[in-house]
């Protein structure tokens, strides 16, 4: 993900600490700890080739891939959804290759959220909306990320496509453009639209873009985009996200979807892992974790 993404040069001068909870939260959590939590957690791809060998098997085909990332996994942020709506065959292809309890997280087009900023998108959006939800159980939660563009002055367009959207059909929305976040009257009043319609907000937390670190949720369901930047403050990191994970879910967050990013996510099958083990250490939960193959030491015979 090259949104706010630094050179390795800059890294030791960002202050990686994570910000205070926005005010709204307490609108949000209702102190009531959830003993069952669903807390899913992926990457951004399930094609990788130096994943072979690692969590794949050394000749694993292509084409079998996503059936094996789904058995290391629970979720995967769907990014090919941002550049093309599937078609009911790839839906049905993707249900079938699924294991049990995994689930897909698109992203919207780019032609509705970028191109066309949310508006004139009738048809596009009804017809991605039908195509993702005919994922059923295997659908997660989709999300919408704004275009930087996509400024406050244009908040009464984002309440009516939100209104159009089916009922049944819950989202998480990303905000990119800065101006969300320099007055934090406009900022209350996008949580408290997502609100309104139980609309989750996304959480990106990037080297290069600390606002977007916002730390406010609308409803008890959190999206997480984690950008590594393959440096050794990327567990002191996780570990500071685990501490507050534990306080939200100990006050109420119901449904917690983390995506890891590193540069091109050769090694985020690591960072997920590391991930998972601390999320299972510290909040006392029992996600499952990918099962990595025995490295091949290469040996001489002379």
């Amino acid at each position: 993900m090259d949104f706010g993404k630094l050179p390795t040069s800059q890294l030791d001068t960002i202050d990686f600490g994570l910000r205070a909870d926005n005010s709204f939260n307490v609108r949000v959590l209702d102190n009531k700890t959830n003993r069952t939590p669903k807390v899913f957690v992926g990457c951004p791809v399930w094609q990788n080739k130096q994943w072979l060998g690692k969590i794949y098997p050394h000749k694993a085909k292509e084409k079998d891939t996503l059936g094996l990332y789904t058995r290391q996994f629970n979720t995967i942020e769907l990014n090919v959804t941002h550049y093309q709506i599937p078609s009911t065959e790839t839906i049905n292809r993707w249900q079938a290759e699924a294991a049990e309890g995994f689930v897909f997280c698109p992203k919207f087009p780019q032609i509705i959220s970028h191109e066309k900023l949310l508006q004139g998108t009738e048809s596009l959006t009804e017809n991605f909306c039908q195509q993702i939800l005919g994922l059923g159980q295997n659908l997660g939660l989709p999300f919408l990320q704004l275009s930087p563009a996509f400024g406050p002055k244009l908040l009464p367009v984002l309440r009516n496509y939100l209104e159009s959207l089916p009922k049944n059909l819950k989202i998480a929305v990303e905000f990119r453009n800065v101006e969300w976040f320099t007055d934090d009257k406009i900022w209350q009043n996008a949580l408290a639209l997502l609100q309104h319609h139980q609309m989750a907000t996304v959480i990106t937390d990037v080297a290069g873009r600390r606002d977007v670190l916002h730390q406010s949720l609308s409803v008890p369901i959190l999206a997480l985009r984690w950008v590594g930047n393959n440096y050794p403050s990327d567990y002191l990191r996780i570990d500071q996200w685990i501490q507050k994970l534990k306080v939200w879910l100990s006050q109420g967050l119901n449904e917690f979807y983390l995506f890891v990013h590193v540069d091109d996510n050769n090694t985020a099958p690591e960072l997920a892992t590391y991930w998972i083990k601390q999320l299972n250490l510290h909040c006392g939960l029992a996600i499952k974790e990918p099962q990595f193959l025995p490295k091949i030491v290469q040996t001489s015979l002379f």
